[in-house]
């Protein structure tokens, strides 16, 4: 019976130290969504995901896409993490990889695809969908054929002969960008390339096909003992990323110029410094928790609006203080959207300044053109016809000019034609004048002095 029991408690012991191993020789995947159009919301779930498969020590990160395309400027970026990523990163597409989410994959060290899915149309289009000129095909053409020759070649042995492969073919990459690009046996001149998943898989754009990830690991990748961790973006993640959209971030530009000259243009405190204030924090806000805007880089942007205002209401002309104003109000919207350490740009990534610059012109450009618009249509028609007074005030309706002739009389001194109680008449010059006396009664005769002319009507006082 003894032996029995310690044969049990061996057996035991072996079956969780086998356990613990296969625990500890599991292979980890993170996944990272991005089933939305690429943007600014995209390209913070792929920083926070690369960061969070860092700290969950992931040996693979597996992104699952289904998206039609997006900002061109964001897709680079996420393609050039996943460039310079050192943990292998695969790509599911999961329906479709098109425009910008063709990038994204193509940059991926492996790509899989579900069966039906397609990956392709990367022609870069305007917002209503029309092709832009072809110096942005160019750039696409390039991108997508660079991000093509980054995963390398295949050198293939024949016999005697030595054949040097290209692991994803360039041309097949630029294809999908213009139709003026002939691959024999692939794609013919005047039709932009799409490839369906078996289409993809023959021409070595595609590892295998699936139907979902942990089938990819298990019957592609050979991996039965795995773990997969899942990067689920917060509330603040979401809101953040709307907020620092480069097309938000440019109407809240505009807002704030635009709120700014309309309130210096009306007294007191109003509804455009209000929206003013309300676009500059959503602005500002998302940027000084992210760690992007600094305390001096908000301090410059304030500064540059005070040396604006002293311009225009203190300071006679346009000088000094105007352009160093507007100067520091577009570098400090600017340095607010770079990663920059004070002044040091090295953790600046290529390109982000021109992004930076783009967005913070085009947001002022537009707000000096709303200014425009809505100053020529303030009183005339629509919503902003109460906002001015447009009504001429003619003798017709009652209202009547008053003369300004007799302010000449204020200091004057004349006598009272009639006792003022505190009414009556006085006579300056020879002339009778209809008067108001602010000393109270002033008895005929007595002299008087003119000490103001207001709404037609001299005020007087007894004069020694």
């Amino acid at each position: 019976m003894k032996i029995i029991t310690n044969w049990f408690y061996l057996t035991v012991v072996l079956i969780t130290i086998c356990q613990n191993l296969s625990a500890e020789n599991a292979r980890k995947f993170y996944v990272v969504d991005l089933k939305k159009d690429i943007g600014s919301t995209t390209w913070l779930y792929v920083q926070k995901g690369f960061e969070s498969a860092k700290s969950y020590k992931a040996d693979y990160i597996f992104i699952n896409m289904n998206t039609y395309g997006g900002e061109v400027l964001y897709a680079d970026s996420i393609r050039t993490q996943i460039l310079n990523s050192k943990i292998p990163v695969y790509v599911f597409v999961d329906n479709n990889a098109a425009s910008a989410g063709a990038l994204i994959a193509i940059a991926c060290d492996r790509i899989y695809m579900r069966r039906g899915a397609s990956i392709g149309a990367a022609t870069v289009v305007n917002q209503t969908g029309e092709k832009m000129p072809d110096k942005y095909q160019s750039y696409m053409r390039s991108t997508m054929r660079s991000t093509a020759e980054a995963q390398g070649k295949d050198t293939l042995i024949n016999g005697k002969d030595t054949v040097i492969q290209w692991k994803r073919n360039p041309l097949i990459a630029e294809a999908m960008v213009d139709e003026r690009t002939v691959i024999p046996g692939v794609i013919d001149s005047g039709k932009i390339l799409t490839f369906t998943a078996l289409e993809a898989v023959k021409n070595n754009y595609c590892e295998g096909i699936a139907e979902s990830i942990p089938q990819i690991i298990e019957n592609e990748l050979k991996i039965k003992s795995y773990e997969i961790e899942n990067f689920k973006p917060t509330l603040w993640d979401n809101m953040k990323g709307f907020l620092m959209s480069s097309v938000l971030q440019g109407i809240l530009i505009m807002l704030i110029i635009g709120g700014i000259y309309f309130e210096l243009q009306t007294p007191g405190i109003g509804f455009p410094l209000a929206v003013s204030i309300t676009a500059a924090v959503l602005y500002f806000a998302p940027l000084y928790m992210d760690g992007l805007a600094a305390n001096w880089e908000i301090l410059l942007f304030l500064i540059g609006l005070v040396l604006v205002a002293l311009e225009l209401f203190v300071i006679p002309g346009f000088g000094v203080a105007g352009i160093s104003g507007i100067t520091l109000v577009i570098g400090g919207l600017t340095l607010s959207l770079l990663n920059n350490v004070d002044f040091n740009f090295e953790p600046v990534k290529t390109g982000a300044i021109g992004k930076a610059l783009l967005t913070v012109i085009g947001g002022t450009t537009s707000g000096f053109v709303l200014i425009i618009y809505l100053s020529s249509k303030i009183g005339s028609k629509g919503i902003f016809r109460t906002l001015a007074l447009t009504k001429t005030l003619t003798n017709n309706d009652g209202f009547v000019g008053v003369s300004m002739s007799n302010v000449d009389l204020i200091g004057k001194i004349g006598e009272a034609s009639t006792v003022l109680r505190p009414s009556g008449k006085v006579k300056i010059a020879g002339i009778v004048y209809d008067a108001v006396s602010v000393d109270g009664f002033i008895e005929k005769g007595n002299n008087v002095k003119v000490l103001r002319y207001e709404t037609g009507q001299l005020y007087v006082e007894a004069a020694e």
